[in-house]
C-alpha cells in the first residue's frame, strides 16, 4: 500500500486545515489506519487512529479538536483539525498496518502561527 498525504500548510492560531492521505490500495483491508505528527526536535507521536474500521482514538492533545475519518470507497484518510495552535505545529504522516506490516506516507507539514 503506498500512501500519500497532502493538505498541509500554514494557517493563524484558531484556524482550520483537512488533511487527506490517499491510498493506493484498499482501506478495507488495513487493520489500523491512523495520522501521527513529529514536531521539530521531537519524537513522532500518534495523533489519532482507527482501529478494525470503527474504533477511534485520539491523543489528549488533539482530542475534542480533530476528526479522523476513513472512506473505503475512495480510499481516502482524512484529518479535520480545528482550533489549530502553534505547538500543532508539526510534519504529519499517514499510516496504516495490515498485521505485522506497518506503510508510512510522506509527510505534509503543517505550521501554525500565533
Amino acid at each position: 500500500v503506498q500512501l500519500q498525504a497532502s493538505g498541509g500548510g500554514l494557517v493563524q492560531a484558531g484556524g482550520s486545515l483537512r488533511l487527506s492521505c490517499s491510498a493506493s490500495g484498499s482501506l478495507h483491508s488495513l487493520s489500523v489506519v491512523a495520522w501521527y505528527r513529529q514536531a521539530p526536535g521531537k519524537l513522532r507521536e500518534l495523533v489519532a487512529s482507527i482501529i478494525s474500521g470503527r474504533i477511534e482514538n485520539y491523543s489528549d492533545s488533539v482530542k475534542g479538536r480533530f476528526t479522523i475519518s476513513r472512506d473505503n470507497a475512495k480510499n481516502t484518510l482524512d484529518l479535520q483539525m480545528n482550533k489549530l495552535r502553534p505547538d500543532d505545529t508539526a510534519v504529519y504522516y499517514c499510516n496504516a498496518q495490515r498485521g505485522s506490516l506497518n506503510f508510512w506516507g510522506k509527510g505534509t507539514l503543517v505550521t501554525v502561527s500565533s
